[in-house]
């Protein structure tokens, strides 16, 4: 319904458009300028339309995350017109035009999409996609095109190295902030031997590396290492040959429904070990998959937005937080979450660097290499040598008790 008032709008106002230029050539006077009162926003005259583009995981394994994303892309693109657009370094307001296309949680798809959005639709930055894989897999096709991205993945390998990375930025929690704080979080509960089980995919490699890379500096030493591949449904096989190791903490790096999938079985063997479950569990739906039960005192690390009403006020996120998820839940009759608030992140810094760059994608860019925002997944600190820059104070330590995820207490 959302997505048909959004077509009406812009069928209205190209009607509207299309009236204005017939009067202009049928020999009448053209109309009486607008006086400032009734003009755009601002006062200033109307420009040409910016453009965005972003590649969503709308339907397919992915769904979880592409849903809330899209969801509040739709819900920006309203405010943006009913604002007029946004006022560029020309002083005009100029109407943003904010073009989705879902991926279907392919990384193909999400190439073939890019390339469409930059070849076709002709978009000066580009949103998401929503995975590490899709991510990576256009990273070359951006680069190579000079179109700034703005990711909404995890993997630190979207980013870096930046000097070979210059148009590639993102807004999700970088692996290797994660698995500090992970790992950080293991050594205070005075564990010294893990398990892991991560996804067989880019997400899960990249966490995997991080964390082998950064466990010794830790204490902790890693006493089993196995793999799950997408579309999984039972990972009783590997559980089995970790629960016959001396580990004394468990962590299932994964996205939904693997891992909720693996922390069921867990459960249904016996095991008792402590539980860390990155990533995407740090949903409601987590909790759902895996039963209450199973789920009960796993952790996670997770970005606030989800407990915005535990947060004080004088923390830097509480107020966008605040009024994005009372948008949110006005719009859609439904809470968000953290991959929603990527979303609004990415608009929100794209349309900063538009507002003072315009439409030049180069300029763009040098914008969001200088970006300092306060948003719903943290606080950004970019530069020219990190381009997925977040204040550490961003993440905090969750646990799911009673059947919901809440703050744990530190």
């Amino acid at each position: 319904m959302r997505s048909k008032k959004l077509l009406g709008t812009i069928l209205s106002v190209l009607v509207a458009l299309l009236l204005v230029v017939g009067g202009c050539g049928s020999g009448e006077p053209p109309p009486p300028a607008a006086d400032d009162a009734s003009s755009d926003a601002g006062g200033a005259d109307a420009g040409e339309s910016y453009k965005i583009g972003a590649l969503v995981s709308i339907t397919g394994a992915a769904s979880v995350l592409g849903v809330p994303e899209r969801n509040t892309i739709e819900l920006l693109q309203e405010e943006l017109e009913a604002a007029g657009g946004i006022q560029g370094p020309d002083g005009q307001m100029h109407p943003v035009e904010i073009t989705v296309y879902d991926t279907e949680s392919e990384e193909t798809k999400a190439v073939l999409a890019a390339k469409k959005l930059i070849e076709e639709d002709q978009v000066s930055v580009i949103l998401g996609p929503s995975t590490s894989g899709e991510s990576l897999a256009v990273v070359d096709t951006v680069q190579k095109a000079g179109v700034p991205m703005i990711s909404m993945a995890s993997s630190i390998k979207i980013v870096d190295p930046p000097e070979e990375h210059q148009w590639v930025f993102k807004v999700a929690p970088n692996d290797s902030l994660n698995i500090r704080k992970l790992l950080d979080w293991i050594d205070e509960e005075g564990h010294t031997k893990a398990a892991w089980l991560s996804i067989n995919n880019a997400y899960g490699d990249s966490g995997k590396v991080e964390f082998e890379a950064l466990a010794p500096e830790f204490g902790v030493e890693i006493v089993a290492s196995e793999l799950m591949d997408d579309g999984d449904t039972d990972m009783t096989a590997q559980l089995t040959k970790i629960r016959g190791t001396n580990a004394e903490v468990l962590v299932i790096y994964s996205i939904l429904p693997e891992v909720a999938i693996a922390v069921k079985n867990q459960y249904d063997l016996g095991m008792e070990l402590p539980l860390f479950t990155m990533g995407g569990a740090a949903h409601p739906k987590f909790i759902e998959l895996a039963g209450a039960e199973a789920s009960e005192g796993a952790r996670n690390l997770a970005a606030k937005l989800q407990f915005v009403e535990q947060l004080p006020d004088s923390d830097p996120q509480k107020a966008v937080i605040s009024e994005y998820t009372r948008q949110y839940e006005e719009a859609f009759e439904s809470g968000t979450d953290m991959f929603g608030g990527h979303a609004y992140d990415a608009v929100k810094i794209a349309l900063l660097a538009m507002e003072a760059a315009g439409p030049d994608k180069a300029a763009i860019r040098d914008q969001l290499e200088d970006m300092d925002f306060a948003g719903c997944s943290g606080v950004f600190d970019w530069s020219a040598s990190d381009h997925a820059g977040m204040a550490p104070e961003s993440m905090v330590r969750i646990v799911v008790a009673d059947g919901q995820w809440q703050l744990a207490k530190e």
